[in-house]
C-alpha cells in the first residue's frame, strides 16, 4: 500500500511534503506549536496512518539537529521524569493504532488535533497558569503525550504544557524537549519498522529527498526565534491548523 501511494505521488503532494519537513525544521529550531502542521500536510499528501511512518523518520534528523544546536541547555532531571511515562502512552497507542481503518485513523487524528487546539486556546486565554508539579501530572501528561506521538506524532503540543509547569527558561525548554523527543522517536521507529509496517525503503528513500526542506527551515527557524511576533503567529497557525484537520476527515 505504501510503496504504491509513494511511487504515484503527484506534484501536490510533493509540494506539500516538502512544506511539512520546511515546518519541522522550524520547529524543532525552537518555534513551538507549529509542529501540527506538519502532520496536517503529511496527512493530506498521503494516507493519515501511512503518514506517520513518513514523517517520523524527518523528525528524527531534526531532532539531532536541535540536540546539536541546543544540548548545552538540556536539564536531565526533567527528561528523566517525563520519559517513562511518554514510553508507556508509545506502547498503548501502538496497540490501540495498530488495527484502525483508515477513515477511524482521520477521525482520531482530527479529534486529537482539535482538543490540541481547544486546550492551547484555553491555556493562552487563562489569566493565572499554576500548572501542578506533582508526579500525578506528570505520570498523566507524559501517558498522553505518548499516545498522541505513537498514533499521530502530535506530542508536542502536550508535552509543551508539561515543561510550561517546569519553569523552564527557553533554551532550556527548547534543549530539554530536543533530546526527550530524539530518545522518543528513536524508540517508535521499531513499531512503525515491524507492527504497523508504515516505514520501508521506499519511505526512507523518500524521506531522504526531504531533507533539504528540514535544513531550510531549522536554519530559518534560528533567525526568526528572536525575531518573531509570537501572538500574531500563534493565531494563524491555530486557523491554519483546525482547517487542515477539518480537510483531513473529509479527504
Amino acid at each position: 500500500m505504501l510503496l504504491s501511494i509513494i511511487s504515484e505521488i503527484n506534484t501536490t503532494s510533493w509540494i506539500l511534503s516538502f512544506l511539512a519537513a520546511f515546518v519541522i525544521g522550524l520547529s524543532k529550531a525552537g518555534i513551538k506549536g507549529i509542529a501540527v502542521i506538519n502532520v496536517v500536510f503529511m496527512a493530506i499528501a498521503f494516507e493519515a496512518k501511512q503518514s506517520t511512518g513518513i514523517v517520523l523518520p524527518l523528525l528524527v534528523v531534526a531532532d539531532v539537529f536541535a540536540v546539536i544546536y541546543y544540548n548545552r541547555h538540556t536539564q536531565w532531571k526533567y527528561v528523566a521524569k517525563f520519559l517513562p511515562w511518554m514510553i508507556i502512552g508509545i506502547v498503548l497507542g501502538s496497540w490501540f493504532g495498530m488495527d484502525l481503518p483508515e477513515q477511524a485513523f482521520k477521525i482520531c487524528m482530527a479529534t486529537i488535533i482539535f482538543l490540541t487546539i481547544g486546550f492551547i486556546v484555553w491555556w493562552d486565554q487563562k489569566k493565572v497558569k499554576n500548572v501542578p508539579t506533582h508526579w500525578a501530572f506528570a505520570s498523566g501528561v507524559g501517558t498522553l503525550a505518548g499516545f498522541t506521538t505513537m498514533v499521530g506524532n502530535l506530542a508536542g503540543p502536550i508535552s509543551n504544557i508539561y515543561f510550561l509547569a517546569m519553569r523552564l527558561p527557553k533554551n532550556q525548554f527548547i534543549g530539554t524537549a530536543a533530546w526527550l523527543f530524539m530518545i522518543i522517536n528513536v524508540f517508535k521507529l521499531p513499531f512503525h519498522f515491524f507492527v504497523w509496517h508504515t516505514i520501508t525503503k521506499e519511505s526512507l528513500l523518500l524521506d531522504a529527498k526531504l531533507i533539504p526542506g528540514i535544513i531550510l527551515g531549522f536554519v530559518l527557524g534560528i533567525k526568526l526565534v528572536k525575531m518573531i511576533n509570537e501572538a500574531f503567529f500563534r493565531k494563524m497557525i491555530l486557523v491554519l491548523t483546525a482547517l487542515g484537520a477539518i480537510i483531513i476527515l473529509f479527504k
